[in-house]
């Protein structure tokens, strides 16, 4: 016999959550199962921190009905069959205070994504069994000019969470010399992502070489440090993932459930407490409550600060012109002007492409 529906007190609205016993995340040597009820409820537990996260921001859904267990598999979205998948479109049947804003992929097709404007949609999303949620780093009102900078240092090789938080000290010194402030948090898995708020006035082609330019840069300042977007060429490097700001490429949200054993959170943080993390599963469903409960949204301040991303700008001018310039896009994007050739170091035939990166085929 199915149990009967809960129901969810999302900031005074009521969210009904359907098979509130189904097992989510499984039992660990660290922490109890998780049911879907759990996790709507820990959504409504943190809403002023998911909300400050995602209001007024197109967000793709990272959905797992069926929980996070051996065996299921999270789509690719090229025509796979999986139980696991992101949804970019509004679901069918939405409740009508789930607003949507309108995106335009890289293709130049267009959607209406989820909009989040109070903290019922994170808690109906998880009825609808979100787990993560990606927003795009845009408000509705301007979807084509960024509002953040979204510095994502990613473990790569046998390196982990110690070596992301050495380099986020080396990132701090080099935002404090460039008169910005970032605001840190664990990605939930090994990394961190430093977001660092800007004037809504630069296209993402813009912010995305002002990632570049702070790559490049924090290579220049210290070891363990790599831009190179192939990963044969990476090596035991912390890797500053510049695409994460390019068009239609999003980050999980501060205080988003990731989907590995544990229940863990990204969450935010910080500076001086990075050092003291050590594990960051210990950010997970249970703890970060409580966290929240007692210390409140620790990135409180974030919408306060609007950055000048000029800079940054400047420096990637510069690196141009010293013969450093356009680095690869994503593989689903069409060739962008000045991109190198798209193709693995180790595969590449110099004589299969022109000096602007064009393949020319076998001659």
């Amino acid at each position: 016999m199915a149990t009967p529906a809960a129901e969810v007190d999302a900031a005074g609205r009521p969210v009904r959550v359907t098979n509130p016993d189904r097992v989510i995340y499984e039992a660990t040597d660290r922490t109890p199962e998780v049911t879907k009820l759990m996790v709507a409820e820990y959504y409504a537990s943190v809403g002023d921190g998911i909300l400050r996260a995602l209001r007024d921001r197109p967000t793709a859904l990272e959905r797992w009905p069926k929980g996070v267990h051996e065996g299921i598999v999270l789509s690719t979205g090229y025509g796979d069959k999986a139980d696991a998948f992101y949804q970019k479109r509004v679901p069918k049947g939405a409740p009508s205070y789930v607003e949507t804003a309108q995106v335009t992929f890289p293709s130049g097709r267009t959607a209406d994504e989820v909009c989040p404007t109070e903290v019922a949609v994170p808690v109906w999303a998880a009825q609808m069994g979100t787990l993560t949620f990606h927003p795009w780093p845009v408000r509705r009102d301007r979807p084509d000019h960024p509002d953040e900078l979204r510095i994502d240092l990613d473990p790569h090789g046998d390196t982990d969470f110690s070596h992301a938080v050495r380099i986020a000290g080396v990132a701090r010194k080099l935002l404090d010399d460039l008169g910005m402030v970032g605001f840190p948090k664990t990605s939930g898995n090994r990394g961190l992502h430093v977001y660092v708020r800007i004037e809504p006035r630069w296209e993402f082609v813009d912010v995305r070489h002002a990632a570049i330019a702070f790559g490049r840069e924090l290579e220049q300042r210290s070891d363990g440090v790599t831009t190179n977007w192939w990963k044969e060429e990476r090596g035991d490097n912390i890797f500053i993932d510049y695409n994460q700001n390019s068009r239609d490429r999003t980050i999980a949200s501060a205080y988003s459930l990731r989907p590995k054993p544990g229940a863990p959170v990204s969450t935010p943080l910080d500076w001086d407490e990075l050092d003291d993390v050590g594990d960051p599963r210990r950010f997970n469903l249970f703890t970060v409550p409580e966290r929240f409960a007692e210390r409140g949204d620790v990135h409180a301040a974030i919408d306060d600060v609007h950055n000048d991303l000029t800079p940054l700008v400047d420096l990637y001018a510069q690196q141009v012109k010293e013969g450093r310039g356009e680095m690869p896009y994503p593989p689903d994007y069409p060739k962008m002007p000045g991109e190198p050739p798209r193709v693995q170091p180790s595969k590449k035939v110099a004589a299969h492409w022109d000096e602007q990166g064009n393949w020319i085929g076998y001659r």
